[in-house]
């Protein structure tokens, strides 16, 4: 399993209703391997097969603050990782506001 939560630390709430796409790194390029919207949780699992590999998430994190009304500094945040176990699951938990943003291996 391949997942995600969004917090919006600049209101302190979930990020819902964000685009997200995952890809693979295939040679120089990447390859879409899902996308969706986060939830009213700010969540979202990829359903797609996992391969060891190297991933990004691509977050569109400038549409969610638009939505909002407000301005962000950044426009897409992708978030690169490996996938070296497959039966382990992968769950990138991003926290973010208009002008910033971490990420950490959740659980």
């Amino acid at each position: 399993m391949i997942s995600t939560h969004i917090l919006d630390t600049s209101i302190g709430n979930p990020a819902a209703d964000v685009s997200v796409r995952l890809q693979k790194k295939d040679g120089d390029a990447w390859k879409d391997v899902g996308k969706g919207v986060t939830n009213s949780d700010g969540r979202f699992v990829f359903d797609c097969e996992k391969v060891a590999g190297t991933y990004q998430i691509v977050f569109d994190i400038e549409e969610y603050f638009k939505k909002s009304g407000r301005e962000s500094f950044f426009m897409n945040t992708p978030v690169i990782f490996k996938i070296s176990d497959t039966g382990r699951k992968y769950h990138v938990p991003l926290l973010l506001n208009p002008f910033g943003y971490s990420t950490y291996r959740g659980s």
